[in-house]
């Protein structure tokens, strides 16, 4: 009796410490299986930095730098047999259910052409691309293989910019739409310290599509299209100067886009010229505005307010993914429907590239283009 007791004693032991194999299975359900295409984006550290989040599991790197990955591997502690020098065979050895592209923009249609056919859902940073072809190109191909393609912009997670779609949108706090004004930049990415890798690509005018009209004009014509439910303008008028020619040669460092519609105007100003970092807006309507000052700061004023009220929103105000990986794996796990009019959805950042490719033209040529 005394050893069948010891027996079972010892049976309840192991049972306790065998793995759990429903546990691991439920945990590898939840995440998502995630590759990188390109490390030459220097947000790149969004995506490296947040392995405490459970959400994605990084399966495979592909980076034909091979000293780039070798030295980010080490920077970020994880295992170099990840990398890839081949983006198919990463692809098909790896099988993930999601990529995020950290190339240049040039450099987002391969992705979405590579992982698209093998039902691969993919997150860019943005622009979506430096042309209209390749945004057609790259939105037949979603359409075709039904897959997901996000642009990720950091205005994306802004818990003003949020609250101010709310006011002009649900609210109709600041009446009809007639003027926004957009600014963003900084003092130039060589200036801010961008390294050699990145700015080999982001001041060069195939890769990028051109120098702070593209890095940064991509904002306001996303920010605007998203508040005008995806109507097309009418006509964009630009200016591009080269105020740094000695450091940026190739393309332009400063940008004023007039985004012209029906019934309202957007004047998007973005430059590596700035004597601060800034991603700010006001927004004008028959009745009222709206001023964002950062992320969380905002000032607003309408008809029926004695004066202008200053307000600070965060995140437990309202409603806002400021992590845009976690809306990535929301989106594709059904715990969210990304709305059309988003600003990560793709019908938004085609008309994105409509416009800068417009305001590119009308800076070349020095006349006002209307939109086809």
């Amino acid at each position: 009796m005394k050893i069948i007791k010891t027996v079972i004693s010892l049976c309840l032991v192991l049972a306790f410490l065998a793995p759990d194999t429903n546990a691991q299975t439920n945990t590898s359900k939840q995440q998502v299986k995630l590759a990188i295409a390109g490390m030459t984006h220097g947000h790149i550290a969004f995506i490296l930095r947040r392995k405490d989040k459970g959400d994605f599991i990084l399966s495979g790197i592909y980076e034909p730098n091979k000293e780039l990955a070798l030295s980010l591997a080490k920077k970020y502690n994880f295992n170099p047999s990840l990398i890839y020098n081949d983006l198919g065979k990463m692809l098909d050895e790896v099988k993930p259910e999601a990529v995020v592209a950290f190339g240049s923009v040039f450099e987002h249609m391969a992705v979405v052409e590579a992982c698209a056919p093998r039902g691969i859902h993919v997150m860019v940073e943005k622009p979506l691309a430096t042309n209209v072809a390749h945004a057609e190109r790259m939105a037949e191909l979603v359409h075709k293989y039904n897959i997901q393609l996000l642009t990720n912009y950091e205005t994306s997670w802004f818990p003003t910019t949020a609250k101010s779609f709310q006011l002009v949108n649900d609210s109709s706090f600041v009446g009809k739409l007639r003027k926004v004004v957009i600014h963003d930049g900084h003092r130039g990415p060589k200036e801010i310290g961008c390294d050699k890798v990145f700015l080999e690509w982001l001041t060069d005018p195939v890769q990028n599509g051109g120098g702070a009209l593209i890095d940064f004009g991509c904002y306001g014509a996303n920010l605007m299209t998203g508040l005008m439910h995806g109507e097309k303008p009418i006509s964009i008028t630009a200016v591009t100067r080269q105020f740094k020619p000695e450091i940026y040669p190739k393309v332009d460092d400063d940008a004023t886009i007039v985004v012209n519609y029906k019934n309202a105007q957007c004047i998007i100003q973005a430059s590596w010229n700035w004597p601060f970092d800034r991603k700010d807006m006001e927004i004008y309507g028959e009745s009222g505005y709206v001023i964002t000052i950062d992320k969380e700061n905002m000032r607003v004023r309408n008809r029926e307010m004695r004066t202008e009220k200053s307000e600070v929103i965060t995140a437990k105000d309202i409603e806002v993914y400021e992590d845009p990986f976690t809306y990535f794996y929301d989106v594709l796990k059904g715990k969210t429907t990304m709305n059309p009019d988003g600003l990560y959805a793709l019908d938004n950042n085609i008309m994105v590239v409509r416009i800068l490719e417009a305001a590119r033209e009308s800076a070349l040529k020095g006349k006002t283009v209307n939109l086809r």
